[in-house]
């Protein structure tokens, strides 16, 4: 699928303020891409497609994760964490994309996971530090996004899960296991491999 046909795909399903976000996500992703060796055109392809079951109603959203093979614990967590994994079965089942670059990375772009390869974090963190993005700490993961994905993951990884914990929320388990993983590995050892 290529950029034209993806934002066919999205743009009826999103309100206009996340359409602008998902072209932000979509050059914040691209620039990460090439910087750190990932191909572009594939990246493009999911940062455009991230957030495309956001407005689906909750019940849809609810039946397919029901009838899929993702994690049924989903439905008991806060529904905004289901329309990554929603959408990547979406787009394998009725648009044909099957890379596991793509899926993982539009899977996996709001909770993380252990094991994230490089793909899966520049989606996560470009979701993150796009140009509309403004609150505590997003300056600092901007900043160190320059240099060092993972350290920039944690980082993100971590103000989430003070975030959350700061509001009494739950907490995906993947989150934690995400950072887990990226301390472990920031810290020399070999991580958790999800």
């Amino acid at each position: 699928m290529k950029k034209d046909e993806a934002i066919d795909v999205v743009r009826p399903h999103l309100k206009q303020e996340r359409f602008d976000h998902t072209l932000r996500v979509a050059d914040t992703a691209v620039a990460l891409a090439e910087k750190y060796k990932e191909s572009a055109d594939q990246m493009e392809l999911a940062a455009i497609l991230h957030d495309y079951a956001k407005y689906f109603p909750l019940e849809d959203m609810r039946q397919i994760i029901k009838e899929s093979d993702l994690p049924q614990d989903l439905l008991l967590y806060h529904h905004e964490l289901w329309h990554g994994p929603v959408a990547s079965v979406i787009i394998a089942s009725e648009h044909g994309i099957t890379d596991v670059n793509v899926k993982n990375a539009i899977r996996y772009h709001t909770t993380g996971r252990a094991g994230m390869n490089q793909f899966e974090t520049i989606l996560f963190i470009a979701d993150y530090i796009e140009p509309g993005r403004s609150f505590p700490g997003v300056k600092d993961v901007r900043e160190t996004a320059k240099t060092d994905l993972n350290s920039a993951a944690q980082m993100a990884l971590s103000n989430t899960i003070q975030f959350l914990a700061g509001k009494q929320g739950t907490i995906y388990p993947d989150t934690f296991f995400a950072y887990n993983d990226l301390t472990m590995r920031l810290n020399g050892g070999h991580g958790i491999h999800g």
